[in-house]
């Protein structure tokens, strides 16, 4: 389990969330299918000689009412369809499937990379060469190294955003002795409005780009398949291969502004926890971390915690 599977498979279905996440990019999908069949794609098939995208215009005129909420529908419930999938999709992108990738060359690159920013972000021992310059652009490299990639090396995974998403995991309330992975379901249903919107919306912001990715690269191998006889129009396959990679590189970026978002809930809202708990509130921060690392055995393990709850004032 991490925190990419914490939210509700009906968060899907949300009006705003589907039409982003689901709805726009199956119809993308669909529409750049349709105009290379309906210009005749693929060759063999149709025994033309070349693509007419005239005719495509021509077809998509000439549809009838009925045949484009016929289209809308069917495009509808695909998206449907593909919302419980939305994990999966998620699994492939993080490296967790296939199996190879996880303990083969890309994970080596990405434990490589992991190496070279750790590197550049630690400071020279020289005093004369401690500039202002110098701690800045460590500190830079550090921050990026903490966003980027979890702190153990066996937690590291094969690629750019599953990394992103396991360093999330590992940092969002470290500090406080709270392991994420298990508290995060306790918290967010305690997040106050503003909180939750920034989060509910960086979280929509991923699983967007996230699904874009996927749907691009699918529609990439179905265009080369289309096109496969079509001389240098395949070409046109770049297109939707263009949009996947920006697609991925943006999921990157989500995820990290999603971390961000999800280390701030812990910061602002760790005790609202505490309190809707019951249990008494630490004076002290290494209180804090100990009362926390108890309670996350106790969800993660089943290791009974010893602490009294907090008496209601009111009846004391």
């Amino acid at each position: 389990m991490d925190l990419s599977s914490l939210s509700s498979p009906l968060d899907g279905l949300r009006s705003g969330r589907f039409l982003i996440v689901g709805y726009l990019p199956t119809a993308a999908a669909a529409i750049f299918v349709l105009v290379l069949v309906w210009s005749g794609a693929p060759l063999w098939l149709r025994h033309g000689d070349h693509l007419s995208f005239t005719a495509a215009w021509k077809v998509a005129k000439g549809l009838a009412a009925g045949e484009i909420v016929l289209l809308t529908v069917v495009v509808t419930l695909i998206a449907a369809v593909l919302v419980p999938l939305q994990l999966a999709m998620m699994r492939v992108l993080e490296g967790g499937w296939p199996v190879a990738l996880g303990s083969g060359l890309s994970r080596w690159w990405q434990l490589k990379r992991k190496s070279s920013l750790a590197k550049k972000a630690v400071l020279p021992q020289e005093r004369d060469k401690l500039t202002d310059e110098v701690v800045q652009k460590a500190g830079r490299y550090g921050a990026l190294l903490r966003r980027r990639y979890p702190l153990p090396d066996h937690v590291v995974r094969a690629t750019a955003l599953g990394n992103a998403l396991a360093a999330m995991e590992d940092t969002a309330g470290r500090n406080y002795g709270l392991d994420a992975v298990v508290a995060w379901p306790r918290l967010y249903p305690l997040l106050g409005d503003k909180i939750r919107a920034v989060v509910d919306d960086r979280r929509d912001m991923l699983d967007s780009a996230a699904r874009m990715a996927v749907t691009a690269a699918l529609t990439t191998v179905a265009a080369l398949v289309l096109l496969c006889d079509a001389g240098l129009w395949w070409l046109l396959a770049l297109v939707p291969a263009v949009l996947a990679v920006v697609s991925y590189v943006a999921a990157v970026a989500a995820a990290i502004a999603y971390g961000e978002a999800v280390g701030s809930a812990f910061d602002l809202h760790r005790f609202d926890l505490l309190n809707a708990l019951k249990l008494r509130l630490p004076k002290s921060p290494e209180a804090e971390r100990l009362q926390n690392e108890a309670l996350c055995a106790m969800w993660r393990q089943g290791v009974p915690m010893k602490q009294n709850y907090e008496q209601d004032k009111a009846a004391a």
